[in-house]
């Protein structure tokens, strides 16, 4: 696998998230609306940029380091700063899968979330049907702890999340 890095997720990113958004898969483990909402990739990015001022929440592109390319996205979806507690999630585009981009991209990120945010826990929420991110989560060293039942939901349905977590000390 060709190297990554984090960026500060931004408007130059937009057309590599908008493509994103068009793939079944990414619909169907994410939080996002379904059908995507028409201009619901800049307004979200809008909601990110200002959850960042406020230090609740934080995006990154996941970039190929050489060439800068759009690979998928690492967040932050809620920052805990009192708790010190952060709740991170991961996607990646169709054509960077299989690459280890999940792996590495958590991996910087959780690495971040421990310098950055000084956190003491943080976690993975999960579908329980999505065997990848949890293989993403298990080599990054998370532990499973367990299934929050009829947690989340989304366009009529109901769906059970996996808690994966890591602490300093793990």
């Amino acid at each position: 696998m060709a190297p990554i890095r984090l960026e500060p997720l931004c408007e130059a990113h937009l057309p590599g998230l908008e493509e994103m958004l068009t793939d079944d898969g990414v619909l169907r483990f994410t939080r996002v609306p379904e059908p995507v909402p028409p201009g619901f990739a800049k307004t979200w990015l809008g909601s990110y940029e200002a959850a960042r001022r406020e230090g609740t929440r934080e995006a990154f592109a996941i970039v190929d380091a050489d060439e800068a390319t759009f690979l998928g996205i690492a967040l932050a979806v809620q920052i805990k700063r009192e708790e010190q507690s952060v709740e991170l999630g991961y996607v990646v585009a169709p054509p960077a899968r299989g690459r280890g981009v999940a792996t590495e991209g958590l991996r910087l990120l959780t690495e971040w979330a421990f310098a950055e945010l000084d956190a003491l826990r943080i976690e993975l929420w999960i579908d329980v049907v999505n065997e990848p991110s949890k293989r993403v989560a298990e080599h990054c060293g998370y532990v499973r702890e367990g299934v929050l039942r009829s947690v989340y939901f989304k366009q009529g349905r109901r769906h059970d999340f996996e808690i994966w977590s890591r602490l300093p000390t793990d």
